[in-house]
């Protein structure tokens, strides 16, 4: 598959905030369009927060000429100086280096909400889960001279609408399995896609149903489908961030901020024996469970309320971001569970549910670091094309933000950072460092790694 063909599957997998480029309500490809319309209106101008989906200091700093400056925190300092290397990884950034904005002040760069929360919470609690007493999340201020060319747009990376990208990479690479390996992913997919039907009818058709039942449906389909996981997290957030009224989620809204800590919290409490990093395909808080959790990251949060609008909002996402765009889906006991033909209604959750199974499936996952290279080489194509220097996580303007590592000609500086008492990070030592357009594998990044092994040189 090259750029030509995969230029609208990537261009389809950005949000483009305030860019009038949408498809408007009336295009009749996509009936759920005119669904994504009504629903971008209710979080922007429905919710306490919802301003900040529209204005927000993510977006002023993208937006921005001159000079961005970003945070990027790694456990192995030592061995990227020794390699002079700092490489970008997977995950919801694709293969950018992943970081999150800094503001300069007369008292130091004041971190993101995010950033802090990476810096001084996550970090440290995943190295001492882990029993790592001799390292230590490292702050790096990243300087980034913005390109007169660069897109000047909002384009963000929602990696709930790469299924599609995923289906499409693996049937190009799917001879690296064996004829019998091939079969038996097939026949694993639909058994689960199939086994599955009733919840996603039910979500697809918006049917009316009380939302513990609802919510007690998704628990027992997420372990078939773990992409719900990811959809039931992000639905949550979204949620908290743009709900909560609490006096720190106020003050940093007036710093153009959505509430980090609020779904950090919410993890913390979901995965109580936390083993090295959050699973978001085991996402599942139970229906007599999610109000208890709610209540504990804000106590001011509606249990019934969030549970009737998850209802309604995870409806949507399903049938957003699982089923075939402009694909209406026939009557159900008229499906033929066969691959392709699935793939025909159903590609984007094929997609997904493919891309994790290779994980730990057969012999694929000695090749998935390459099935990862290849989608990251279409990432930085389609960057490179729209001139992107700094790609951000489009789900929501949360503060996630990554660095192209593969445009050309990017100018940088990088230091070692310090923290004063005041929060505030500073310069401590410039640093000789390249970023390099080369995916670490999975296994080396720490807050993706299950199971701690020693570092390679450069493992960000």
């Amino acid at each position: 598959m090259d750029f030509l063909d995969a230029y609208h599957l990537w261009a389809d997998a950005h949000a483009f905030y305030g860019s009038g480029l949408i498809p408007s309500p009336a295009d009749p490809v996509d009936p759920l369009t005119a669904q994504a319309a009504a629903w971008d209106q209710r979080l922007a101008e429905g919710t306490p927060n919802g301003r900040l989906l529209r204005r927000n200091a993510l977006f002023d700093a993208l937006s921005g000429e001159g000079k961005l400056h970003l945070l990027h925190v790694t456990h192995a300092l030592e061995e990227i100086n020794q390699e002079g290397m700092l490489y970008p990884s997977g995950g919801c950034l694709v293969g950018s280096i992943y970081c999150a904005p800094l503001t300069p002040t007369e008292q130091g760069f004041r971190m993101h909400n995010l950033a802090s929360y990476v810096l001084t919470r996550e970090a440290p609690a995943f190295l001492a889960k882990l029993g790592i007493t001799d390292r230590r999340p490292t702050p790096l201020i990243i300087e980034i001279d913005t390109p007169p060319e660069s897109y000047r747009g909002l384009a963000g990376i929602d990696y709930l609408r790469l299924g599609l990208i995923h289906l499409q990479i693996y049937s190009h690479l799917e001879y690296l399995l064996s004829k019998n390996e091939r079969h038996q992913l097939r026949e694993t997919v639909v058994a689960r896609v199939k086994n599955s039907a009733a919840f996603l009818a039910m979500a697809y058709q918006g049917t009316a149903i009380a939302p513990r039942a609802f919510l007690q449906q998704l628990d027992e389909t997420i372990p078939r489908l773990p992409i719900l996981g990811y959809l039931y997290f992000e639905a949550v957030a979204e949620y908290l961030m743009l709900h909560s009224t609490s006096r720190h989620t106020r003050r940093l809204a007036e710093l153009g901020e959505l509430n980090n800590w609020l779904y950090k919290e919410l993890l913390f409490a979901s995965f109580p024996a936390l083993s090295g990093r959050f699973d978001l395909a085991k996402f599942r808080p139970r229906p007599d469970e999610l109000a208890t959790l709610l209540h504990r990251v804000d106590p001011a949060i509606d249990p019934e309320h969030a549970a009737t609008y998850l209802v309604e909002r995870i409806s949507h996402l399903v049938a957003a971001r699982l089923f075939t765009p402009g694909e209406v889906p026939e009557a159900w006991h008229h499906t033929r569970w066969e691959f392709d033909a699935l793939a025909t209604q159903l590609g984007p959750l094929l997609g997904h549910l493919i891309h994790r199974e290779l994980r730990t499936f057969g012999r694929y996952p000695d090749f998935y670091f390459y099935f990862d290279q290849y989608k990251a080489l279409q990432a930085w194509n389609y960057w490179n094309h729209m001139d992107i220097v700094a790609p951000f996580n489009g789900t929501m303007p949360k503060g996630e933000i990554g660095i192209n590592p593969a445009y050309p000609n990017l100018a940088y500086r990088i230091w070692r950072a310090e923290q004063d008492d005041t929060g505030h990070l500073h310069p401590a030592e410039e640093l000789s460092l390249t970023i390099a357009p080369r995916l670490v594998d999975i296994k080396y990044t720490l807050m993706r790694n299950k199971q701690w092994t020693a570092p390679a040189p450069s493992a960000a």
